[in-house]
């Protein structure tokens, strides 16, 4: 299968499974003010408590250990560490939340002495609400703030980690947050509003890299997590492949944020995309905008300050587009579908990431895939999530075949772990390996555990 080398991990993010929103000196983040305002939520659920990770950790990391988890990807909460979001004040001084930072310090740490490698995302959503009610990603001073932010973070852990990557879908967080109002902030702005989160973004992250690279203890490898539409072939042939390939990377007109190439070119080609030569152009406020160059945020020297080398690309895949030379292929009715609805497709593992890698020419990194289920507890006290494994066997046969062609896939990291709280679905979709009972916080490990751990000790040899 895969290489004695590769990495099998598995994911989480702050918010979705600490809890503890407002204990040992945490501030507020987007995300507690978001969750707890009637109506946001499905059930009105929302992550004050989550799989109380904050008090449990030690419990989920020995059963990563015991399942032979390799690596551990885990997001830091901004606001657990700065309450206000502010890394510096106005002369310079630092000032954390010794409580927050002595959290992540026990995490690593206990990583490390499971022989589980820890990597670290920066910023997986969870702004911190003090920084919002400045303008949060609308403004551009927060993309300033968040490099403060990353150098602290890389000065301190890079001694134990270096795996740090900075943002987690950007995409998601310009499109569900700003354009569409289902995520945190809830916001619904204008084309040109939006446009101007995901390249403030970008800034962030590229400034970031650069102090990064520059407070490093020891050589840590850097990237971001991307999410977006991807295609893949309906046939084996030139005419699908070529098809595919082209509407990968289309920014369309309508969901114009739900793409890999207005992030990935800015900040992995040094390029602005062309929305001159797509329809978006047409959108509300973007009439007269001929070149991205010309959109108000934009500032000279702004591409030379995005585009940063970075080590690899992360890639956050659930399901794409089955294309061929006509265009789009309908799914049929009854086609499989996840808990949440999002189509089965197990082809976009192997030609949606050739696409990508042939695009950006760096290591890729599955940093989040998996299956949304509903999951119970049968009878018998267990949890047999056969419809995972099925999933997982076949999003993972594919994968094999992209890297076989040669793509350079360093790892994968199943998402997620535990079961958590799944932002505005609330608790009912359930992706865990780790069943989670929300009333008595029981962790029951699921068939699929049982059976990503055999598959990586059989990778392994």
């Amino acid at each position: 299968m895969f290489d004695k080398n590769f990495l099998w991990g598995t994911a989480s993010s702050s918010y979705q499974i600490e809890g503890a929103f407002t204990e040992d000196g945490k501030g507020l983040s987007i995300w507690d003010t978001f969750s707890n305002k009637p109506g946001n939520i499905a059930h009105d659920e929302n992550g004050n408590k989550a799989c109380d990770h904050y008090h449990r950790y030690r419990e989920d990391i020995a059963l990563m250990k015991n399942l032979g988890i390799q690596a551990y990807r885990f997001s830091i909460s901004w606001s657990r560490i700065f309450p206000d979001g502010i890394v510096k004040d106005s002369d310079g001084n630092i000032r954390y939340n010794k409580a927050g930072l002595d959290f992540y310090d026990k995490i690593v740490n206990l990583c490390l002495e499971n022989n589980i490698k820890p990597f670290i995302t920066i910023y997986h959503w969870d702004l911190p609400q003090a920084l919002e009610d400045k303008g949060g990603w609308l403004n551009r001073e927060t993309a300033f703030i968040f490099a403060d932010y990353a150098e602290f973070i890389c000065e301190h852990f890079s001694d134990r980690v270096t795996n740090i990557a900075t943002i987690n879908e950007p995409q998601i967080i310009s499109g569900l947050g700003y354009m569409l109002g289902l995520h945190a902030p809830g916001k619904k702005l204008d084309a040109v509003s939006v446009l101007s989160v995901i390249h403030h973004l970008a800034l962030a992250h590229g400034l970031a890299v650069t102090k990064m690279r520059a407070v490093a203890k020891q050589p840590v490898k850097t990237g971001f997590s991307s999410t977006g539409d991807l295609c893949y072939p309906s046939k084996e042939c030139d005419e699908d492949i070529d098809a595919a390939r082209a509407e990968c990377f289309n920014i369309v007109k309508g969901n114009m944020t739900f793409n890999h190439t207005i992030f990935c070119d800015m900040t992995c080609l040094g390029r602005y995309p062309d929305i001159a030569g797509t329809e978006l152009h047409l959108e509300p406020g973007l009439e007269k905008i001929g070149h991205y160059e010309e959109l108000p945020f934009v500032k000279d020297g702004d591409i030379e300050l995005i585009h940063q080398p970075i080590d690899y690309l992360g890639i956050n895949v659930y399901n794409g587009h089955e294309i061929n030379a006509a265009g789009h292929i309908n799914k049929k009715p009854g086609s499989p579908r996840t808990a949440l609805g999002w189509p089965v497709t197990p082809g976009v593992m192997n030609y949606g990431i050739r696409y990508l890698y042939e695009r950006y020419n760096l290591p890729i990194y599955i940093f989040e895939d998996g299956l949304a289920c509903n999951d119970i507890i049968s009878l018998d006290g267990k949890v047999h999530d056969s419809n995972r494994i099925d999933f997982l066997t076949r999003y993972l046969t594919e994968l094999e075949k992209a890297y076989k062609a040669g793509v350079p896939i360093l790892g994968y990291f199943h998402w997620s772990f535990t079961d958590n709280f799944e932002w505005h679905s609330g608790y009912d979709p359930r992706f865990g390996l780790i069943y989670v009972d929300y009333e008595t916080q029981q962790r029951i490990p699921k068939d699929s555990a049982y059976w990503y751990s055999d598959l990586i000790k059989k990778s392994s040899n």
